[in-house]
């Protein structure tokens, strides 16, 4: 069983060498590990750190394209290099390298298709007592709208089978965690957690400057896969919350006019016609929504097989390749200083 270790990183030359230096090499139950760093237009000496310490894959980015995206195409790479697991960790040595081993544990056991590595938010130092309870709640919050359990919904560390990551189409360029579990509990994926250790803080995040910033883009995130996921229950609250006030003005006029109070009562007549309008306009989108939902379903469906047929019939060897020239994928690979193979397609 072989183990990817992807690690997005954005100037981190100062805590990538900690960083994969806590990383074990060897895991009970699996028979390689190895480390791929992607590079998000880095301006540092990020590259040259990752291969003086012996990486064995890198990725460039040309341009900061965010860790959502980074993660996406990372991902892609992992499953043609024949990842059977990927586990995903922080460039900054936020977490413990040496829980890695649990991580994995429970999908090399065949019990869970994703695990979450669980902070313990509680017991972290630096959180103040806001960002913990924010972090608990959002968890709760997040796993309901998901239908699992997890307790640290916005956790970086966490290990994926290759089954699951066939089935994954990030489609944030923010963060991609609370948008890989809301996937994983929408396709009734197994999704577990084990609890891990952290690391002293080393810089302040750069995914949000305040906690109310990341507040509103994780429950962006939520709302808009909701959305993608229940359309017509989303569509429908929402239309009948407008036909519900439309309702209010037309009673409102009939009572006055049934009493022979009527006249000079137009105007309950016409915003309750706005409103039944707007509510039976969202309704009827909520319809055309939850059709494009079953349409997308069909789509993700159709990607995955072509996914697992591309895999089966395309080999890959473990590549880097020389200098920042990546032709074929529009991105460059660093050389590794010890021989490796150029990324092709086997006969």
């Amino acid at each position: 069983m072989r183990v990817i270790v992807q690690i997005p990183c954005f100037n981190e030359e100062l805590t990538l060498p900690a960083t994969l230096a806590a990383i074990p090499r060897r895991m009970p139950g699996v028979s390689s590990v190895e480390i791929f760093v992607i590079d998000d237009g880095s301006t540092d000496g990020t590259v040259e750190v990752a291969r003086a310490h012996g990486v064995e894959h890198i990725l460039v980015n040309k341009a900061n394209m965010g860790l959502g995206a980074s993660f996406r195409r990372g991902l892609d790479v992992c499953l043609r290099l024949g990842a059977d697991i990927i586990v995903t960790t922080d460039g900054d040595n936020q977490y413990e390298g040496a829980d890695m081993p649990k991580l994995i544990a429970p999908i090399v056991a065949g019990e869970y298709d994703i695990v979450v590595g669980d902070r313990e938010t509680d017991k972290i130092p630096h959180f103040s007592p806001m960002k913990r309870r924010f972090q608990r709640w959002g968890s709760v919050v997040a796993g309901r709208f998901a239908r699992i359990e997890v307790r640290d919904a916005v956790s970086g560390y966490r290990a994926i089978s290759r089954d699951a990551a066939l089935r994954l189409n990030i489609m944030t360029s923010y963060s991609f965690s609370v948008d890989m579990l809301v996937q994983a509990g929408r396709k009734n994926m197994a999704v577990g957690w084990v609890p891990i250790r952290t690391n002293e803080k080393t810089r302040d995040s750069r995914l949000f400057k305040s906690m109310w910033t990341f507040i509103g883009r994780q429950g962006t995130t939520m709302m808009r896969m909701y959305a993608m996921y229940k359309p017509l229950r989303a569509f429908l609250a929402l239309g009948l919350l407008f036909l519900a006030i439309g309702l209010v003005p037309l009673v409102r006029f009939l009572i006055l006019f049934m009493i022979g109070q009527g006249e000079g009562k137009i105007q309950s007549v016409v915003l309750g016609g706005i409103f039944l309008v707007i509510g039976i306009v969202t309704v009827l989108m909520g319809l055309i929504a939850d059709l494009i939902g079953k349409n997308r379903q069909l789509l993700e469906v159709t990607l995955e097989k072509m996914r697992r047929i591309e895999l089966d019939q395309h080999g890959f060897h473990s590549m880097l390749v020389a200098d920042r020239d990546f032709g074929r994928l529009g991105d460059a690979l660093l050389r590794h200083e010890k021989p490796v193979t150029t990324l092709e397609e086997r006969p």
